[in-house]
């Protein structure tokens, strides 16, 4: 099924999918990779008899990455076309030594790297804050403590946001494949619609590297 989806997706030139996620089944489908050029959202439209979706808050996650910040200029689209908000998140996830854990290399101890990401994503999300993409628009940031998916679906709820907008991958190498997996959980578990974004090519193999 996976493969006829991408053949048939690539063969009609879409841009876009819509999947109705019913169960882990749409969710495995979801993370296909499938060449999908990117567009630029400028405008939204409402056809006559279509169902109203009123977007109000938008959550945008990051790890501060080049690609998990692809999502960026779609978030800010939508929100500027809908004159939403925007919420950035940033989920610090706590490092718990291992069993028979002694010390990770004396000079940085563990309570000492969880310090430093905390450090680390104060610093940075004001970059995102205000950025380009972002200017002139409404917005918010939150960080967060905890599992990344668990807490990005939480914040969702508790901000009654109407769209998460994430990419479907982050840092390279370890985080990347951790962020890719928080965006398949945060699409089975999140309450609202979830658009993922998928990184161009270039950026994606980049990553890998």
């Amino acid at each position: 099924m996976r493969e006829t989806f991408r053949t048939r997706f690539q063969d009609q030139g879409r841009d876009f999918v819509v999947i109705l996620c019913d169960g882990q089944r749409a969710v495995k489908l979801c993370p296909l990779r499938v060449e999908c050029p990117a567009t630029s959202m400028t405008t939204l439209t409402e056809e006559t008899g279509a169902p109203h979706l009123q977007l109000r808050r938008i959550l945008l996650p990051t790890d501060f990455s080049g690609c998990a910040n692809y999502a960026l200029p779609y978030a800010a689209a939508i929100a500027r076309a809908v004159k939403a908000t925007v919420i950035c998140i940033n989920v610090v996830e706590p490092i718990v030594p291992a069993v028979g854990y002694t010390g990770l290399a004396e000079a940085m101890p563990i309570t000492e790297l969880n310090e430093q990401m905390e450090y680390s994503a104060e610093r940075e999300m004001p970059d995102i804050l205000h950025s380009d993409d972002l200017r002139g628009l409404e917005v918010e940031e939150v960080i967060a403590h905890g599992d990344a998916a668990a807490e990005i679906v939480r914040v969702a709820n508790e901000r009654e946001v109407d769209l998460i907008v994430i990419s479907s991958h982050g840092r390279t190498g370890l985080g990347r494949i951790i962020f890719g997996s928080t965006a398949e959980a945060v699409v089975r578990h999140a309450h609202c619609p979830v658009l993922v974004v998928k990184p161009p090519p270039d950026e994606e193999e980049e990553s890998e590297q």
